[in-house]
């Protein structure tokens, strides 16, 4: 139920301006759940030691959970080997891990990167700094005015150089889940290894990366209900093995002569330094939460509630223009503008009647230009919310709209 899963969470109990907090702000960082706060306490508390190195038994005690994460995380993903989980502090962290090793092995001058106008700054910039590095070109695939991908275009934009497609799993703003696995599958079909941003599909979608073939996944674990500075990269043994390592350091290495240095093995190589040890462990009891909420039907019932009721509320009243309106790929997730407000003044209103939300350009500031939009108001959902707050939320809507239009 519902309501059992709120009382896992303790922020949500929280009062904002003298009333209850209703927090929709889900996509752009998730609660913590007790059991993932036990985990961070647990780590600091009787594991706070440096991994891997010492043989001590604080670091011993370290080691396991960090590892112990780790296949977790290979099993949740359905990866083949753990070898091919890498450890960073977020998809930010893991998507230029990729753009710079693998920039610097397979991308030279005249050659292509293909992205979405719908990505998060994480997965444009990376590639725009390669390729200004490299002298390649940047190549964007649109969207229908719905909001979903131009799939039909996807081939037409691949060249035969063409080095890598990265394209986001579900968009942050138009919270529609895009067909991955037909994308990967028409790159593929060329020889074009697909990186796949998985910030949001990560969430909301079960992802199996042998089912969809990508090259590379990535997300963030302060958006999964785990602590924040944490992130997965899964790449293809095939791909990794090949990259050149994008940090040198500490615990990365094999030897260190100052005639030449050699590189540990996977997943070592790509985690030069002191590793988060605290945090990483918080990924198992964020990973059995989401299990349990998908596998919890009363949780799914009421997500569906959610976004069909906001979904109609929002298409239906003329002041309001929703983005990402193809309803049969829609995750509880949804940007809007309202005719006559700016929606950060719509933000700050709502925020004194207890809802926070997103406002802004979400980091997305092409996807902004090609709604042409300076910004927009957002709303994400996750299984702690209730459709009772989504009713609240329409009717602070209408409220803070009636006090500006």
């Amino acid at each position: 139920m519902v309501e059992e899963i709120r009382k896992q969470f303790p922020a949500l109990s929280a009062q904002v301006y003298g009333k209850p907090l209703v927090y929709l702000d889900n996509a752009a960082s998730s609660q913590r759940p007790q059991a993932v706060i036990d985990a961070w306490t647990q780590s600091v508390l009787a594991g706070n030691a440096n991994i891997h190195r010492a043989v001590h038994y604080l670091a011993g005690v370290a080691t396991e959970a960090y590892e112990g994460a780790r296949d977790s995380v290979q099993a949740f993903l359905n990866a083949p080997s753990r070898e091919e989980i890498v450890f960073t502090s977020g998809a930010t962290a893991a998507v230029n891990l990729v753009a710079s090793s693998f920039g610097e092995a397979f991308i030279g001058e005249g050659d292509e990167v293909l992205v979405s106008v719908a990505e998060h700054h994480s997965n444009i910039v990376p590639w725009q700094l390669v390729c200004e590095r490299k002298n390649a070109t940047l190549k964007v695939l649109d969207i229908h005015e719905n909001g979903t991908l131009a799939v039909e275009d996807v081939e037409k934009l691949l060249s035969q150089r063409t080095k890598i497609v990265a394209i986001s799993h579900i968009s942050n703003v138009l919270g529609l889940v895009n067909p991955v696995r037909e994308i990967v599958a028409v790159c593929h079909k060329h020889g074009i290894p697909v990186l796949v941003d998985g910030a949001q599909g990560i969430v909301h979608e079960q992802v199996d990366v042998q089912a969809l073939d990508c090259d590379f996944y990535v997300f963030s674990g302060h958006k999964l209900y785990a602590a924040t500075g944490t992130g997965v990269l899964y790449g293809k043994r095939r791909w990794l093995d090949a990259m050149p390592p994008y940090m040198g350091g500490g615990e990365m290495i094999k030897s260190v002569s100052f005639a030449k240095t050699t590189y540990a093995p996977l997943p070592e190589k790509f985690e030069a330094g002191t590793q988060n040890f605290n945090g990483v462990p918080t990924l198992v009891p964020a990973i059995r939460f989401v299990q349990a909420s998908r596998a919890d039907a009363d949780v799914q019932k009421e997500q569906a509630a959610i976004t069909e009721y906001i979904y109609t509320k929002l298409t239906e009243d003329e002041r309001i223009t929703l983005y990402g309106t193809a309803l049969e790929c829609k995750i509880p997730l949804f940007s809007f503008a309202v005719k006559g407000a700016h929606h950060e003044d719509l933000a700050l209103i709502m925020d004194k009647m207890g809802i926070a939300l997103r406002s802004g350009q979400m980091c997305a500031e092409p996807l902004m230009d090609r709604l042409g939009v300076t910004g927009l108001l957002r709303a994400s959902f996750a299984p702690y919310n209730t459709l009772a707050e989504a009713e609240y939320f329409i009717k602070c809507l209408n409220r803070a709209i009636d006090m500006l239009v």
